[in-house]
């Protein structure tokens, strides 16, 4: 059965402290095609830190999409302002090019310009400029890399966009929130007993989970900027657990056993005016909407086996979507809603796949052993998911097409539960 199949008994303590260690991420696979791309050392990086080049350069490496290129150190060095030979980079094979500076502003900020070049076409592609504080450097430069990967690729970057997972030290569990990239983690939650389901919000600002403080699951939604205990949301009798969130944030999709077994129910954000979607004899969990919010997709035993079905967000007849082997579990749309991830048992190994929704042709696009709760990037092109690696668990990530993989790892810990957030508000 999957970890939301199963019942833990959990209490939960709400913390707001720094993680003492960060994810640290290795590329395992590379991508086709990548585009070739040099990003110069900024002027006047070194008063800022960390290095904003540094950052931009990992964010893009890590994508598989791009192959960083040396930049060697340039005397005086380049700034979005500088007169670019651009004809030099090219003899170094750069496709691409990032310069840019950081300097002082009034009221001990910082500003931060930069400016991207097509090294071919000889053209500037534009830039920005960011007023900052010392702290934001970080951040400004996800945003940066944010720009030159929708430049060069049409996408949507996404490494301005934070994850939860759950960490496991010894006997204690963390509900963790971090950036993209692993760093910046901050413990939402701490307990003695496992942590279940994170799920966010659509616009980032809240987190669902399963706390079994009560002595049964009870459903809570943190507000990740309210250091208060928050208190039960989804709390009727029975089981309440793997809630999922509506596309505009006003509805909760749970599985509730409160009328005997458990199946599919809508309620709102606020926990209130439950509403049944599914009858069956078997049990009905992990829901997930459709990125339109007409459908919701959702594991089912109630033909013997785990299968994959959707229903109406309204109610109405089930669909069995799966049909291909006798376990599939965990869906998730893609954000445009064309692709299906999903947890695929294989010769006994437990794998994530992908569905067109369109073809219904399926793909395996990891080659784990013990791999779980798939998420999307709100791009859609990459896949954030659980799994096992040397006996502990790990957070790995395989693009939409199984191409490029990424394994994110800490020291010491077991990580579980991952939840890709959506794109920060402007």
């Amino acid at each position: 059965m999957t970890r939301t199949l199963r019942a833990v008994l959990a209490t939960l303590a709400l913390v707001a402290d720094h993680a003492q260690a960060q994810l640290a991420i290795e590329i395992t696979g590379g991508g086709g095609n990548q585009i070739p791309i040099a990003i110069a050392q900024f002027a006047g990086e070194a008063q800022l830190p960390p290095a904003i080049s540094d950052v931009v350069e990992a964010d893009l490496a890590r994508s598989g999409r791009f192959k960083t290129l040396y930049s060697p150190a340039q005397n005086p060095p380049l700034t979005e302002a500088s007169t670019v030979d651009l004809g030099a980079w090219r003899s170094r094979n750069a496709d691409a090019l990032v310069v840019g500076g950081v300097y002082p502003a009034a009221g001990g900020r910082y500003e931060v310009r930069f400016r991207l070049y097509d090294v071919p076409k000889q053209a500037s592609l534009g830039g920005l400029s960011f007023t900052i504080t010392r702290d934001q450097a970080r951040a400004t430069a996800h945003r940066i890399a944010d720009f030159v990967y929708e430049k060069l690729t049409g996408d949507k970057g996404v490494f301005s966009t934070r994850i939860a997972y759950v960490e496991k030290r010894g006997p204690q569990f963390r509900l963790m929130v971090a950036d993209a990239d692993g760093e910046n983690a901050q413990a939402m939650l701490t307990s003695n007993e496992p942590i279940m389901s994170p799920a966010w919000s659509p616009d980032g600002s809240r987190l669902a989970y399963v706390s079994f403080q009560q002595k049964k699951p009870i459903i809570y939604v943190q507000r990740l900027a309210d250091a208060r205990q928050p208190v039960p949301t989804v709390n009727f009798r029975g089981s309440n657990s793997a809630p999922a969130w509506s596309p505009d944030g006003r509805s909760l999709a749970v599985a509730l056993s409160r009328d005997g077994g458990t199946q599919l129910f809508l309620v709102g954000a606020d926990g209130a005016g439950a509403r049944r979607l599914t009858s069956s004899g078997g049990i009905d969990t992990e829901p997930a909407f459709s990125p339109d919010g007409q459908w919701i997709y959702f594991t089912s035993d109630r033909g013997g086996s785990p299968q994959i079905y959707r229903v109406a967000a309204g109610g109405g007849d089930v669909q069995r979507v799966t049909f291909s082997g006798d376990y599939n579990v965990s869906p998730r749309p893609s954000p445009d809603g064309k692709t299906l991830a999903y947890i695929a048992r294989n010769a006994g190994r437990y794998q994530v796949a992908a569905m067109d929704l369109g073809t219904r042709q399926t793909q395996v696009l990891t080659d784990g052993a013990r791999d779980e709760s798939p998420s999307f990037a709100p791009n859609g092109k990459m896949i954030l998911y659980a799994t096992d690696a040397g006996g502990r668990g790990v957070l790995a990530a395989t693009s939409s097409d199984g191409r490029v993989k990424q394994r994110l790892s800490m020291p010491a810990a077991d990580v579980r539960e991952p939840a890709w957030g959506p794109y920060p508000a402007n």
